[in-house]
C-alpha cells in the first residue's frame, strides 16, 4: 500500500463549515423537539391536556420536526401553511370541529394563529382542533391522534360524524393512498358540506375529484409551495373559492 493511502483524510473549509452548519441546525431542532416534550409532559402532569396550551412558547416552528424523506414528509412553507390555516378558521366558532390530517404544518400554523393573545384573548372560545398523524413526534400535542392511512377508520369514535373543516394531504402518491384518506375524511365528515380541502399530486387529479365527487370537490388554480421543494407538481383541491383561489371548470386546465 502506498505511504499516501494512510495519510488521513481532510475536508476543505467550505466542506467543514456546511459540516459545522449541519450540526448546529440539527442540534437547534432537537433542543426545539425537547423544549416541546418537555412542556407536553408537564401539562399531563398537572392533568391539563389542552386547556394548559397556554403554557406553550409561541411561535411554533416546524424546524423543531425534521423531515423524514421516507416518511414522505415535505412540509409546506410558512405561507402557504398560514393560507390553508386561516381558510380553516374563516367563519370557525366554539362549535366548530378542524381536523388536519397528514398535514403537521398546517397544525402549527393553526396552533400559532390560535395562540396570538391579540387576535385570540385566553378567554375566548376556539374551534376544537385534532391532529390525525402517524409520526409519534407530533405526540406533544394534547390534540395529537394517531393515524394510519391503512387503518382508515380506525380512530376514536367520537370523531365519526363530527368534522366541520378538514384539509387532508395523503403521504403517498398511489391509489390505495388516496382511497383510504377519502375513506378517513367522508367518515369524519360532518356532511357534505363540511369545507374541505385536499393536497396532492397533479397526477392524482382524475382520482381525487371522484372520490371528493359528493364533496362538490374540484381543482383551484393554487399551487402549495413545500419549504424545501418539491419535485412533483402539487395541486391544492377544494369545494369552496376564496381570494387567494378559484374552482377550475371541468376540464379546464389552467
Amino acid at each position: 500500500m502506498a505511504d499516501s493511502d494512510d495519510e488521513p483524510i481532510t475536508l476543505s473549509s467550505h466542506a467543514l463549515d456546511a459540516l459545522k452548519e449541519f450540526y448546529t441546525d440539527r442540534d437547534a431542532r432537537a433542543k426545539q423537539f425537547e423544549q416541546l416534550k418537555t412542556e407536553a409532559e408537564d401539562r399531563a402532569a398537572a392533568g391539563g391536556g389542552g386547556a394548559k396550551d397556554s403554557n406553550l412558547k409561541y411561535p411554533l416552528s416546524m424546524e423543531a420536526f425534521g423531515e423524514d424523506w421516507n416518511e414522505s414528509q415535505f412540509w409546506y412553507s410558512d405561507e402557504t401553511a398560514n393560507l390553508f390555516a386561516k381558510q380553516l378558521l374563516d367563519g370557525a366558532t366554539a362549535e366548530t370541529n378542524i381536523a388536519v390530517v397528514s398535514a403537521p404544518s398546517v397544525f402549527v400554523a393553526l396552533k400559532n394563529i390560535l395562540g396570538k393573545k391579540a387576535s385570540y384573548p385566553a378567554d375566548a372560545p376556539r374551534p376544537t382542533l385534532t391532529l390525525l398523524e402517524h409520526d409519534n413526534r407530533f405526540a406533544v400535542f394534547s390534540e395529537f391522534v394517531f393515524y394510519d392511512f391503512m387503518h382508515p377508520i380506525k380512530l376514536p369514535a367520537h370523531l365519526k360524524g363530527s368534522i366541520d373543516c378538514i384539509i387532508c394531504d395523503p403521504p403517498f402518491l398511489s391509489e390505495d393512498c388516496q382511497t383510504k384518506a377519502a375513506l378517513t375524511v367522508r367518515w369524519m365528515s360532518k356532511s357534505a358540506d363540511s369545507k374541505l380541502i385536499v393536497c396532492t399530486g397533479e397526477r392524482m387529479e382524475t382520482l381525487v375529484t371522484k372520490l371528493y365527487r359528493s364533496f362538490g370537490l374540484k381543482t383551484t388554480d393554487y399551487e402549495p409551495v413545500h419549504a424545501r421543494g418539491l419535485s412533483n407538481e402539487f395541486f391544492c383541491y377544494s369545494n369552496m373559492e376564496c381570494e387567494q383561489w378559484k374552482l377550475r371548470s371541468e376540464g379546464g386546465g389552467r
